[in-house]
């Protein structure tokens, strides 16, 4: 592709405006944004989620600058994740149909952080007890339900316990969603 298409992506940044650590203002980080050169910025709910127009220079690069602005205008160093709106499109398209299909459930998309790798973080997760939840991978999104009331028996609730953390940002199954209509309508 040449550098004079634009792609609509979304930066999901990791840890922020969580009990009470972290703050960005939505205001300010879409204002950020705009300075750096990115258009259409639109933010999403305090936890984060920037969806922005930008040249086709690479979700990595795109990674690197985001990660860059964050820490020259809130001075915090925040892991971002980018994904394009046709890769997350993908990926929602490839959701298994259990998930985000019943509403006493739990269901989050599990967007994992490069350079690590879906398939890497499941692996190190370990298979995943049917009884309590079931996941799906499709990088680099991972596809997670499980019922509220057995939370705590999840290999995935054992990975907040641990550094794996690090390499993740999750959205709940709405949220998620939400963030692909919102590329659509710009």
């Amino acid at each position: 592709m040449s550098n004079n298409h634009s792609t609509r992506y979304i930066a999901l940044l990791r840890g922020i405006n969580v009990g009470g650590k972290n703050k960005i203002s939505m205001p300010l980080l879409k204002a950020a944004f705009q300075e750096a050169g990115f258009s259409d910025v639109v933010t999403y709910i305090n936890s984060g989620n920037v969806i922005f127009t930008a040249g086709d220079t690479g979700e990595a690069s795109l990674k690197l600058l985001c990660e860059t602005i964050i820490l020259d205008r809130f001075g915090l160093d925040i892991p971002v994740m980018v994904i394009s709106a046709a890769d997350l499109a993908a990926a929602l398209e490839s959701a298994p149909s259990w998930w985000d299909s019943n509403s006493a459930l739990k269901h989050n998309a599990i967007f994992v952080i490069p350079p690590a790798s879906a398939d890497e973080i499941s692996g190190l997760i370990g298979e995943t007890n049917p009884e309590y939840e079931k996941s799906f991978t499709f990088a680099p999104v991972i596809f997670w339900s499980a019922p509220l009331a057995t939370f705590s028996k999840t290999r995935w609730a054992k990975v907040f316990a641990t550094k794996l953390r690090e390499n993740v940002t999750i959205r709940n199954a709405n949220t998620a969603k939400k963030l692909l209509s919102l590329t659509e309508s710009n």
